[in-house]
């Protein structure tokens, strides 16, 4: 709405009211806005400090924000530019096209980049800096639907063939030439750098991504003062909670270095973001409240001279009344309906175009297809005057989807799901962007209609690659060359290797002490990144307040309640821990980005990310894929884990199935460690995966440890002298052979992991003194590696009949084994995963069901997978197989109350 709204408000003094506007309008006419502007600014400030009733204004008038005499003049050239961006368009769009043919089928999405070209192109030309700029390059969110048109730019730049564009989506039958459907590293790292298609992800990340630049920059690891953060994003994705969910983080750090780019063509996939409603001024309401600088784009060039003859406020309050379902509407019409249904509402708007015909009012442009507007709201962004300095900035373009495509694709509901042309469709395409293709060529085989290439002596292509190199190179481009890390040596390790002695510590407590050791070292400690979202001091990570110290760029300002005690709060631009609040979302997206810091920035940094287990993959699955498929490096701690551990939390607290979770991301190695030698050395393991020196590929490098830790003391034995390495990196190892006394006795093989240990070492001993019994103890420190050896395996036998690799798993139980009773403090699908690879009968306990709150003891009772039941499935099993008398396991039960 207007924010004087005259039509409803009471003067009593009109005339006066009218002198005041004249002396306005003056001032405006001989001073310009920008004076106008502060003068404004001034007299609000007045009115506030004299206690003048003012109205809060969160939205301004549906105009443009840069006023027509505040725009900079266009530094680029004007024809060239136009001419390419035509070609490009009309690329993306037959890549789409082809890769839509009978023999093929793949789809794609014709329509978001024809209508998103403007915005990138003016980006592309004169503002996205390349890795070889002398400030570091830029970091570029390209909206995933948008794709085609990247593909395309790359095309004209000579960096892919016709044969590359004819692999889109083909991604293994065109093996060589292929590429991915969206903006996906792990499927092309040489060239997307963000993965941005799952909605909401893409704007979270990169508030993150700027927050981590300033993060190096005030912890002294890279000058990042020239690096900026761009988002492409569209009106319908902002409806996701991840994109707008973080938006206070942004404002409140003062990441001046952000820009979202909302490609508003007011249209979800389906249909209208709002059609009984205005997105747009929405968005201002939302952006503006969370103190975020707002630029609208909304009318081009044309619409200028219309504006500035609006006399009495009609064409204005039109624009602020009309719906964005019929904004949509006008765009599928003529420019006669328009005339009628936009201009008609009032006399004085229905003169202003008398004099132009239907064709020349349909081709009035939205501000977001006008490169000028478009360049304008750029510069300030990366400008910012002085009051607009300090904050995040939004610009919000209004455009049409399925641009230039014609009326078929024009603002349809349905644009979104078209992904071929007809031949005439085709045909008027290449006329209004005047390509020189021929009508015999589309017609010689319409889904194979020819790209357009003027060859690489053109002059729009020399003046295309000679603004690139002038920014710093390609974008979008990923690199993984980075600064070489030398890793903790055996002293960083020796503590946990120690074991607690005579104490008790629970397995958070080894993990805490031991990344400790970690940071304190002199030369790799500084790359260390701990991420909590909260809680800190229920990890025992409070320690860590007053030495390593919280980030926050403006430091603390304020006095701790707390300043007296040793472990008080303390905050500092150079603190090493990122701390996001209760926001799990921000926090995979801030290990996200120091994760990827080796490949965006060339600084390896290895974020630590700990969480209350329950509220990790279950929450944030889609992020943590996101984060796989930017190819992230780091570990993952599920602190407070299993359905048993954590009394007196009950149901919502009580994680007994994360790791399962987990284990469908396949760039997680997912371990349940029981004790902190296990820890150390799975830790030691992934550091040297991620950034050791030796000569294993780079693709081979990009995963994430996912570690589960407890709450529960236990002692923790220190490592022996025969430790079996290999079988904690590989998934088990044997921790205790039969008890002395019970040789050639009936035998069993229990497995445990995590905190189940010390019950599997308990029904040992059960088993031993009450049963005379035998059993070996194993701690199964991965479920998940053994059962993706034991696929592997599979894979290698059915790719190569001759191979005859037997499953990890299998061979240390041996072909045939005692029978086993496998256990953990997860449900029981986790220890499931390795039935099929174990030659022998099997029992799984698992702590399956809602959790809920009582005590350990009483839980892990109700569940069946405490020591008591470990001991008498063991005797059932033996008793099934006839080797002790079918009456043992009764006895077993009513001794220890089953």
């Amino acid at each position: 709405m207007s924010i004087l709204e005259p039509q409803t408000r009471f003067d009593r003094d009109p005339e006066e009211t009218a002198e005041w506007l004249e002396s306005w309008d003056g001032l405006v006419a001989t001073h310009g806005t920008e004076r106008a502007s502060e003068i404004f600014d001034t007299i609000w400030s007045r009115a506030a400090s004299q206690s003048v009733q003012i109205p809060k204004v969160t939205t301004t008038d549906y105009v443009n924000t840069i006023a027509a005499d505040r725009e900079p003049e266009y530094p680029g050239d004007e024809a060239l530019e136009k001419r390419y961006r035509a070609w490009i368009r009309w690329n993306a769009a037959m890549l789409v096209h082809r890769a839509q043919r009978p023999e093929i089928g793949v789809g794609g999405h014709i329509s978001t980049y024809a209508g998103a070209s403007t915005l990138y192109e003016v980006g592309f030309n004169h503002f996205f800096r390349g890795k070889d700029h002398p400030g570091g390059g830029d970091q570029v969110f390209f909206q995933g639907h948008a794709s085609p048109g990247m593909y395309a730019r790359a095309f004209m730049e000579g960096r892919l063939t016709e044969e590359d564009l004819d692999g889109f989506r083909q991604e293994k039958s065109k093996e060589g030439h292929a590429l991915s459907s969206y903006p996906h590293p792990r499927l092309m790292p040489e060239f997307w750098q963000f993965p941005t298609v799952s909605m909401g992800i893409g704007p979270l990340n990169a508030i993150y991504q700027a927050q981590f630049n300033r993060y190096l920059q005030n912890r002294g690891i890279k000058d990042t003062s020239q690096q900026h953060v761009w988002a492409f994003l569209g009106d319908g994705e902002m409806d996701e909670p991840e994109s707008r969910g973080a938006l206070q983080l942004a404002a409140n750090e003062g990441l001046d270095n952000l820009t979202f780019v909302v490609n508003c063509n007011l249209q979800r996939l389906d249909g209208p973001v709002r059609g009984n409603g205005k997105i747009v001024q929405e968005l201002e309401a939302f952006f503006t409240g969370a103190g975020w600088n707002v630029i609208k784009v909304l009318w081009g060039r044309q619409w200028d001279p219309l504006l500035e003859e609006d006399v009495t406020g009609d064409l204005v309050r039109i624009m602020n009344e009309t719906l964005d379902g019929d904004y949509q509407t006008y765009k599928a019409e003529s420019g006669g309906f328009i005339r009628n249904h936009f201009f008609g509402r009032s006399p004085a708007t229905k003169a202003m175009v008398e004099g132009m015909s239907d064709d020349e009012i349909w081709n009035l442009r939205r501000g977001g297809h006008d490169y000028r507007k478009v360049y304008a709201a750029y510069h300030k962004a990366t400008n910012l005057p002085a009051g607009m300095r300090g904050k995040p900035t939004v610009i919000l373009a209004q455009t049409v989807k399925g641009y230039a495509l014609g009326p078929n694709f024009e603002g349809r509901n349905a644009t979104h799901q078209m992904k071929s042309l007809t031949v005439d469709d085709v045909k008027a395409f290449r006329d209004r962007l005047q390509v020189p293709v021929t009508d015999e060529q589309i017609e010689a085989d319409p889904y194979n209609t020819p790209y357009y290439h003027p060859g690489p002596d053109a002059p729009e292509i020399k003046y295309m690659l000679q603004r690139r190199k002038e920014l710093g190179g390609f974008l979008p481009e990923r690199r993984h060359e980075h600064t070489q890390v030398e890793l903790p040596g055996d002293k960083v390790y020796a503590q946990a290797l120690k074991g607690s002695g005579k104490q008790q510590a629970a397995t958070t407590m080894a993990f805490v002490r031991l990344l400790k050791d970690l940071m304190r070292d002199k030369k790799f400690g500084n790359r260390i990144v701990p991420i909590v979202p909260d809680e800190s001091r229920t990890f025992g990570m409070d320690a860590f307040f007053p030495t390593a110290k919280i980030y926050n760029p403006a430091g603390q300002n304020y006095t701790a309640v707390d300043r007296e005690l040793m472990l008080a709060y303390k905050e500092s631009p150079q603190g090493q821990l990122l701390h996001p609040g209760i926001n799990e979302a921000g926090s995979v997206a801030a290990l996200t980005a120091a994760g990827t810091s080796y490949a965006t920035h060339g600084e390896p940094m290895v974020p630590i990310y700990v969480f209350y287990s329950m509220f990790g993959f279950q929450r944030t699955g889609d992020n943590f894929w996101a984060a796989a498929d930017q190819l992230t490096r780091g570990f993952i701690i599920g602190a407070t884990a299993g359905r048993t551990t954590l009394t007196g939390e009950g149901l919502q607290h009580a994680d007994g199935h994360s790791t399962v979770i987990a284990a469908t991301n396949p760039a997680m190695k997912i371990y349940d460690p029981a004790f902190g030698y296990e820890i150390a050395h799975i830790m030691r393991a992934g550091l040297e995966e991620m950034y050791g020196d030796d000569d294993r590929p780079e693709s081979e490098r990009n995963v994430m440890y996912y570690l589960t830790v407890y709450n529960e003391p236990i002692s923790h034995p220190a490592q022996g002298e025969d430790v079996d390495v290999e079988g904690i990196l590989k998934g088990i190892y044997k921790l205790a052979g039969p008890l002395e006394g019970t040789e050639g006795r009936p035998e069993v093989n229990l497995l445990s992991s995590g905190v189940g240990v010390p019950w599997a070492l308990d029904a040992q001993q059960k088993l031993a003194e009450d049963w005379n019994m035998a059993a070996n103890v194993y701690s199964v420190t991965s479920w998940t590696e053994l059962r993706r050896d034991g696929l592997a395996a599979e894979a290698e036998r059915f790719r190569d009949p001759s191979t005859q690799r037997v499953p990890y798993v299998t061979q240390v139980l041996g072909e045939n084994p005692a029978p086993v009773i496998a256990t953990s403090d997860f449900e029981s699908t986790q220890p499931d995963l390795l039935r099929q690879y174990i030659n022998a009968p099997m029992a799984t306990l698992g702590a399956d069901g809602f959790g809920f709150s009582d005590t350990r003891a009483a839980a892990r009772r109700f569940f069946r997978i405490d020591a008591e039941s470990m001991t008498v499935r063991a005797l059932e099993m033996l008793a099934a197989e006839g080797k002790i008398d079918a009456s043992v396991p009764a006895q077993a039960r009513e001794k220890y109350g089953l």
